[in-house]
């Protein structure tokens, strides 16, 4: 099992930037799995928002952050991090990031379920 704990969230103006990280901590070897960043806002479902694989060679975002989001990921750290940019009301949501259930997944899942671990959230507000 792994535990993530997420920080960077905040409150900011539109066109503005936050920065996720996700720390993990645990029995498995971090380097070995891919993480994702979902999001959920009041009154929707969960969305993923991105994700990147083991080697940080697959990357996937959503087409509602592709160009203004950037996932990164420092295994020697085991930390995984999320740039955000440009920020839009719309972005305000409670943001989780999550472990892969496999191991070696290439690509990496987008899939919720596809994803065992979950951090307890930060929430990001973005005012107009």
């Amino acid at each position: 099992q792994v535990q993530l704990i997420e920080s960077g969230g905040g409150s900011v103006q539109a066109g503005g930037s936050l920065r996720l990280s996700c720390a993990a901590s645990g029995g498995r070897t971090f380097s070995a799995f891919g993480m994702g960043w979902f999001r959920q806002a009041p009154g929707k479902e969960r969305e993923i928002v991105s994700a990147i694989s083991w080697s940080g060679d697959s990357i996937y975002y959503s087409d509602s952050v592709k160009g203004r989001f950037t996932i990164s990921r420092d295994n020697a750290k085991n930390t995984v991090n999320l740039q955000m940019n440009s920020l839009k009301p719309e972005d305000t949501a409670v943001y989780y990031c999550a472990a892969d259930r496999g191991y070696y997944d290439s690509p990496v899942p987008i899939v919720a379920t596809a994803f065992r671990s979950w951090g307890q959230g930060t929430q990001v507000t973005v005012s107009p």
